[in-house]
């Protein structure tokens, strides 16, 4: 971006009280599931999650591996393992679910062996899914659960009016995802999740978040900016608005190219997964 881009200030009002409520519905759960994007793995992630999870059983899946460039995202991938997570990667609708089933199972034989020892009888284990939003979390909450319907909390221990699913007969889900908001303290993360529409659109200026992918489109993946784009050169950024404009038929009356239509077509673009095998996230991975 330019030197005068947006100093990012945002931290929703109810954030603070979505986190209570997780905190809350943690108590009732055995296995935290954090969902975040194979495109901005560092960016996606919350800072302070495993402050809020605590000593919950935890397990990471990253999402929409079809859409990445996965050379960068498995050195991310390498980097979470190394911290110690459980990584799950999974594609957007292919992928077979049952390998973290069997993930989830194994997290539930420790769970009873720990209860066993302290003289407890085994149990169901109780999972929430949790991370930002459009990370994938429903699209991974209807993988897990199918067809099956809801059963309600009526049951020790469990508040009602809270709904949990059964996945089998050793699994349940508590059917509303965690949702958190990140606080941004890094424009760089704050213009990497509005460019995969984890912020609203209306938080940043479209002009800048548009700058932002094009720039990042060239540095990273010149080729994929020309064959989409006919874009090979980005040193006058009008130019490349009216190129874009005129080669997709973005156009006011009179027929001036319209740059709000512009904007709006890329982040469609990249949301609609239609700029496939891109990660914005690069970062000294071993210094972070």
């Amino acid at each position: 971006m330019n030197e005068n881009k947006t100093n990012i200030n945002w931290y929703p009002g109810h954030m603070e009280k979505a986190r209570r409520q997780m905190k809350e519905n943690l108590k009732l759960v055995d296995l935290a599931i954090e969902v975040i994007d194979a495109r901005m793995p560092y960016s996606s992630k919350i800072v302070d999650i495993d402050n809020i999870l605590g000593e919950k059983r935890k397990i990471l899946v990253i999402s929409k591996m079809d859409l990445c460039d996965l050379k960068i995202t498995n050195k991310w991938i390498e980097y979470y393992e190394k911290k110690g997570y459980k990584v799950f990667s999974l594609n957007t609708l292919k992928d077979n679910i049952k390998p973290l089933i069997k993930l989830i199972d194994e997290e539930q034989q420790l769970m009873n062996e720990t209860r066993k020892k302290k003289g407890l009888k085994p149990r169901k284990i109780r999972i929430m899914v949790v991370g930002i939003p459009n990370v994938g979390k429903s699209t991974l909450i209807n993988r897990l659960v199918g067809k099956k319907k809801k059963e309600t909390g009526n049951k020790p221990g469990i508040t009602k009016g809270l709904d949990w699913i059964r996945i089998n007969d050793k699994m349940e889900l508590l059917d509303t995802p965690g949702i958190l908001w990140p606080k941004i303290d890094d424009n760089e993360v704050g213009y990497t999740l509005a460019t995969f529409t984890a912020i609203k659109e209306e938080i940043l200026p479209l002009e800048e978040v548009f700058t932002f992918i094009i720039k990042n489109l060239y540095k990273y993946y010149p080729n994929i900016l020309k064959e989409r784009y006919d874009i090979d050169n980005i040193d006058d950024i009008e130019e490349v608005i009216n190129t874009i404009g005129k080669k997709r038929y973005c156009y006011l009356k009179g027929g001036v190219v319209n740059y709000e239509q512009v904007y709006h077509l890329v982040l469609q673009d990249v949301k609609n997964g239609l700029i496939p095998n891109i990660t914005f996230d690069r970062r000294d991975i071993d210094g972070l």
